[in-house]
């Protein structure tokens, strides 16, 4: 349905390298090359920037990309209407979900894998910028992200509200406390997630609107890596209780709600805004909205 050059042009987009594109399409570098030639000369551009090695894409060239990200993407839609005719909804349904997710979509990846059994999941952690990045590229079918992250051109599905606490050691300064304002624990060692990832950028912006500047003196870009330092005894933390929900706490560790302000954050389900919607896609906003109106009772009558 796509002609095969237009699928290396896009390997090559991808993996900005002739040899690791052409191992992508298990094909030689050669048979690569000359596919990528054979598209310059029948629409009269060049594509790639001449040199040794890749160099990068011409202006033209980002065009066409762009234009087959957009045939590929509704090629395998139909592939997956058709599929679905004949014997129910099969497929890859790929997600990007931020660190702080990676816990709670379990739900909705339980509840997908249960109505769509013919269907498989490919879950990876990656920023925002990545998720969405990767979204406009048809790289992922979805992902999961702080609903105030969604940008012009894309639809969100709001599903998870929750509260952010402080993870500190239970026989440390905070002892016996049920709250914490975030002016102090911004004079605690703290270790965060690096500041390129929007759970960081939120905390961030509670900790400026309070006019509490905060160094950590840990970062990291993994959630497991935090639980294992706070345990340690010698930082403190901060994370979306919902983690803790699922892996527990660390030994000798409290969680403690973080107030003045309190604030709750909402995380849901990005998906490019198109139409028609591939059945993958279709099938999980479906069971993001159902698992919305699911929690969205529960959160309310823990109120």
């Amino acid at each position: 349905m796509i002609a095969r050059k237009y699928l290396y042009l896009i390997a090559l987009a991808r993996e900005k390298h002739f040899g690791r594109a052409a191992a992508a399409c298990h094909v030689s570098p050669s048979t690569l090359s000359a596919a990528i030639r054979d598209l310059e000369i029948e629409l009269g551009v060049a594509v790639v920037e001449r040199g040794k090695q890749f160099a990068g894409l011409t202006p033209e060239g980002r065009s066409v990309v762009e234009y087959a990200q957009r045939v590929a993407a509704s090629a395998e839609g139909l592939r997956q209407e058709l599929a679905k005719l004949r014997h129910g909804l099969s497929g890859r349904l790929r997600l990007g979900v931020i660190p702080t997710a990676l816990t709670v979509v379990a739900a909705l990846t339980a509840a997908f894998a249960r109505r769509h059994p013919l269907a498989s999941a490919e879950v990876l952690s990656l920023s925002t910028d990545e998720i969405l990045d990767r979204l406009r590229r048809f790289e992922l079918d979805a992902g999961v992200v702080y609903v105030e992250s969604a940008v012009a051109g894309f639809d969100v599905v709001p599903v998870w509200r929750e509260r952010h606490v402080l993870l500190t050691a239970a026989a440390g300064p905070y002892a016996g406390r049920e709250s914490v304002s975030w002016r102090e624990a911004a004079t605690t060692p703290l270790c965060l997630l690096t500041p390129d990832m929007q759970n960081r950028k939120t905390i961030d912006a509670v900790f400026a609107e309070v006019g509490a500047g905060v160094t950590p003196t840990l970062e990291t870009n993994s959630i497991v890596s935090i639980l294992a330092h706070v345990g340690s005894g010698h930082w403190s933390s901060i994370v979306p209780r919902s983690v803790l929900e699922q892996v527990g706490l660390p030994p000798g560790v409290t969680a403690i709600e973080l107030v003045e302000p309190t604030v709750d954050w909402a995380t849901g389900l990005v998906t490019l805004a198109r139409e028609p919607r591939p059945p993958l896609v279709a099938a999980v906003i479906a069971e993001a909205e159902a698992l919305a109106a699911a929690l969205s009772n529960a959160f309310d009558k823990s109120e």
